[in-house]
């Protein structure tokens, strides 16, 4: 079953929010530097299935993905004997932007985003906005091969993007069938059946509504039965 739009899976959306504490909401990059000696003895000595935690420990605290700067050369001529100017460092290269905290509520991620500190003086709460499965699912796709490997994840295999549900294996009618009720000729579907029914059902819906241009508010809440 094609789904109208990602949705969580229940069982892994504890370890979705965990991995995007460790990237970057906007670019999708790792938020601690390969070039920490700190996160090189964790690539270096914890097997891969304890690395993800042990990146976290080190990643969420991190507000902001720190981006390169510029060095002046002053020291460095080229062979004209002129200066070479200014030269990008070869190092994280993050995009600068600031971090939300997740917290998770029932099958739900929210994101808090902490105001600048000039709004911090007038006195500004924090936004909270849900994050849908859509955009986590766009973040967890930017994260680089060389990233979910410092994260103990196999990108062949194991790619993060994947825990997020975009489409639904139906199990053959074997694994669900259909039983005799009161062992007369009325046949009953299997709860299983059923269930997938509603599914299909429900994904049918959001999209009708989404392709008729229905408010946003009326769509998440069939969204909603999907998700649930």
């Amino acid at each position: 079953i094609e789904l109208a739009r990602p949705v969580f899976h229940a069982g892994f959306i504890v370890k979705v929010k965990k991995i995007l504490e460790c990237v970057c909401y906007s670019c999708g990059k790792l938020k601690v530097d390969m070039r920490d000696p700190m996160v090189q003895n964790i690539v270096r000595r914890i097997k891969p299935q304890h690395r993800l935690k042990a990146v976290w420990d080190l990643a969420k605290a991190k507000n902001v993905c720190e981006a390169d700067s510029l060095e002046e050369n002053d020291a460095e001529q080229d062979e004209y004997g002129e200066n070479s100017g200014p030269k990008p460092k070869t190092g994280h290269g993050g995009c600068g932007h600031h971090q939300p905290a997740y917290r998770k509520e029932g099958l739900k991620l929210i994101a808090v985003f902490k105001p600048s500190k000039d709004k911090q003086e007038e006195g500004s709460e924090p936004e909270r906005r849900n994050i849908s499965a859509a955009e986590c699912h766009n973040i967890l796709k930017k994260i680089s091969d060389e990233d979910l490997l410092i994260m103990g994840l196999n990108a062949e295999y194991a790619r993060p993007d994947w825990m997020i549900l975009t489409v639904l294996p139906v199990p053959p009618a074997a694994v669900r069938p259909s039983i005799s009720v009161d062992g007369g000729a009325m046949r009953s579907e299997d709860d299983l059946t059923y269930k997938l029914g509603e599914i299909l059902k429900a994904s049918a819906q959001v999209r009708k509504l989404e392709a008729e241009g229905v408010p946003p508010s009326v769509v998440n809440e069939h969204f909603d039965l999907l998700q649930f």
